[in-house]
């Protein structure tokens, strides 16, 4: 069979774009799984570390966990931070969905000293906590009935305060919240980033609660959270 050469270069076009396409998956998978991978360094971090001696005390019997590796925080007048997390609610003891990502951000305006970076692992305690995340837009001091502490280094008090608090933050750095606290900043389901680590369709929801989404990946995190 003759072929002309239209056909000689839209085969040879398929042949080339082929590898490339099947590795664009791959590659946006790649930054999903480096936030989970984080997620789980943090609260190996926090949960079992020496720093943090009340961490463990307060995820056990917790209703879910949420793990920000990389906080930043920065400005001199105006302060912003931002960073990417991840969500995980718990079923039955020592069960674990997988986990959900979630973006933060804030605005503030006072006194910020440089910028820094740091590790929050947000231990949420109650299922009025839990589902004030889920249910919409999560802003910090504005959700009506839903108590907030602060654990850390620096900071003092936080351990005593968090004894009635729905949401417990317990944060790696040194003076994080001192130049601005929580109060404002907001969580947000990045469903986007969700679907392509998951696939089609999913969402935060389906992910924690409904249990309808899997990826290998995620497994060394649920099972390091099953200790608890």
């Amino acid at each position: 069979m003759k072929l002309d050469r239209r056909t000689v270069l839209a085969g040879t076009a398929a042949a080339f774009a082929a590898p490339l396409l099947s590795a664009y998956p791959a590659r946006a998978d790649a930054k999903r799984q480096a936030l989970v991978d984080s997620s789980l360094e943090s609260a190996r971090k926090i949960l079992t570390g020496k720093d943090y001696p009340d961490a463990a005390k307060y995820i056990q019997g917790a209703r879910g966990v949420l793990i920000v590796p990389e906080l930043l925080q920065g400005g001199l007048i105006f302060g912003l931070a931002g960073g990417r997390g991840t969500l995980m609610a718990r079923g039955a003891p020592r069960d674990w969905s997988p986990p959900a990502f979630y973006a933060m951000g804030s605005g503030s305006v006072g006194l910020q000293i440089g910028a820094k970076v740091s590790e929050v692992v947000f231990i949420i305690k109650t299922e009025k906590g839990l589902q004030a995340i889920l249910d919409h837009k999560f802003k910090f001091g504005a959700e009506a009935g839903v108590a907030l502490a602060v654990v850390g280094i620096g900071v003092e008090g936080g351990s005593t305060a968090a004894g009635g608090a729905d949401i417990i933050a317990f944060a790696s750095s040194l003076g994080l919240f001192a130049g601005a606290s929580l109060e404002g900043s907001f969580l947000d389901p990045d469903n986007d980033w969700n679907a392509l680590y998951y696939g089609s369709g999913a969402n935060t929801k389906a992910i924690v609660l409904d249990r309808r989404f899997t990826n290998p990946g995620a497994e060394p995190i649920r099972q390091f959270m099953a200790k608890w």
